[in-house]
This record gives C-alpha cells, structure tokens and sequence, in this order.
C-alpha cells in the first residue's frame, strides 16, 4: 500500500493512503421478473401472462400485464427488461402499420414471427433483455405458438412457457399437455374449456412459489371470432 503525507494543519502531518482503483459499474439492463405463457389447440390459441412488475424486491406496479395485441388473431407475451418490452413491442407495432398500408393485408402469425427473428438478430451485439412468445392463428386457422431467445432464434411450438417462472410451469405443460415419457394415457385433443382452466390451474401454482408471479392473470384467447381477454386474481404477497 502507497502513503503519501501531507501538511494537514500547523506542524501537523497527515497520511493519506491509496487503496487501490476505484471501478465504478452501470448496467443497461434490469430484470424485471413475470411469466408469459402460450398454448395452440385446433383452432384456438392463448396467451397469458401475470400483472406483476417488479425489481429486486421492489414491486413497481401490480397492473401492468405482459401480453401486448399486435393484430386481430395474433397476441404476443414478453418478458424481462420491461424498456427493452416496451421499445420492442413500439417497434413491431410500426412495422405491422407499414406492412399493412404497403399491402393492404394484414400480417399473419407466421410472418410476424419470421419478421420479430430478424429485428431481434439485429441488436445480436447489445440484445433487447426480452424473451417473446407469439401466440396467434396461422393461415388454416389453425393455433400456432412461436418462441424466441433473445437474439431471434425461434420455433413453432404447441405450448411455451417463459420468465420467471417458466422452470415451474414448462414441467406441468409437458406433463399435461404434451404427455411426456407417459405410458398407457390417452392422447385426446385439447379443447378450449380445459387449456384455460390448466392455464389457470399453473399460474396459481408458480405464484405459490415465485416472488416475482403473482397480482393476476391476464388471458388472451384467440380465435377466429377475435381475442377474448380475462382477468384472474392471484396471490398480491
């Protein structure tokens, strides 16, 4: 350790000693918790999400709900850094009004999803802090769910999970939706009435556990009749 001294009063010596260098740190980002969920039957699909945001153990807002509409059969579910949420879902919300007036159609699930993967590949090298879920009808009318990582690598699935809780709930999916490494189970459709009341059944139980769930659900079920939104309360501890 280097000291130095100085004069710190009348015929007084005063030490100084330095410590070291001083790293001063900022990030960009902030994880501000919630849980989406998507689920794609034979003509329907659903996209939920919980009303919570919060920060560390800070809860910033118990209303603010993470599905955002983008058309008339097609809702996405974002989690995360809620910024990077809000920026993103501004920006597909323009891209979809220019697509629109360019071709006079709206845009389908499908290319919604292949146009999310390019602007999140876009910001590759300094990423938006959102993991997306689309949810929405495909061109058969058909349910379809789309899931992305953060720098636009994505999938069609038939259920997702993501946030916060999606270690909790993606088990519960794949056992009753997907009916993973079962012997001797019937495979019967999903129908509209049962993904809804499982949807429920799921978040209740990640907000048992999760601090960052809770307040309420917000379910968005798609079909070709349009989106019906429901509003479900949840734990608020």
């Amino acid at each position: 350790m280097l000291s130095a001294q100085g004069f710190g009063g009348p015929g007084k010596m005063k030490e100084y000693h330095y410590a070291g260098a001083v790293e001063n740190r900022f990030s960009p980002y902030a994880f501000n918790g919630g849980t989406v969920l998507a689920v794609a039957g034979e003509d329907f699909a659903i996209v939920a999400s919980d009303t919570r945001l919060s920060e560390g153990y800070s809860i910033h807002s118990r209303d603010s709900p993470k599905c955002y509409k983008l058309t008339d059969t097609t809702v996405i579910g974002c989690s995360g850094f809620h910024g990077d949420c809000l920026t993103l879902t501004k920006i597909i919300d323009a891209r979809l009004k220019m697509y629109k007036h360019s071709n006079n159609k709206t845009m389908t699930s499908g290319a919604i999803a292949a146009m999310l993967s390019t602007i999140l590949y876009s910001r590759r090298f300094f990423p938006y802090y959102v993991y997306n879920i689309i949810g929405g009808l495909d061109e058969e009318g058909k349910g379809a769910v789309y899931s992305f990582d953060p720098v636009g690598s994505y999938q069609r699935d038939t259920y997702k999970a993501g946030g916060s809780a999606s270690a909790m709930l993606q088990p519960l999916l794949d056992n009753q939706i997907g009916f993973k490494n079962m012997e001797g189970v019937q495979h019967l459709p999903l129908t509209q009435e049962k993904a809804v009341q499982l949807v429920k059944d799921v978040f209740i139980s990640a907000a048992e556990r999760d601090v960052y769930t809770g307040d309420a659900l917000r379910i968005c079920v798609i079909t070709k009749e349009g989106i019906n939104e429901q509003t479900i309360p949840l734990r608020k501890d």
